[in-house]
């Protein structure tokens, strides 16, 4: 298998934007070896012989059902923004969370 270097460790830090001092390099260099040595017999694993599995299931349907409201369930404006804290133009008004932070 192999080996991950210090230089193989930095790229893939510059590439995650991930900024490590020698000491972090060298313990997460140590630490990914160890990561990849543990996945040794799995890759050795001859699954030649082993039919490929596409879904438990067998095969899927379509459990999909129309996007449609169920008015029997549904709120209308009023009874939605009874207990509302704050509400204008049928909308509930929530604090903003960009900018001063004032409500919209």
């Amino acid at each position: 298998m192999a080996v991950l270097t210090e230089d193989d460790v930095r790229a893939i830090a510059d590439y995650a934007t991930i900024a490590l001092d020698e000491t972090e390099l060298a313990a997460m260099t140590s630490y990914l070896n160890d990561a990849v040595a543990m996945l040794e017999p799995i890759l050795d694993y001859a699954a030649e012989d082993v039919e490929p599995t596409f879904h438990p299931d067998g095969g899927i349907a379509n459990v999909m059902r129309p996007d449609q409201a169920d008015e029997g369930r549904a709120l209308g404006i009023d009874e939605a923004l009874s207990n509302a804290a704050s509400a204008r133009d049928g909308q509930f008004r929530v604090p903003s969370i960009m900018g001063d932070g004032g409500e919209r």
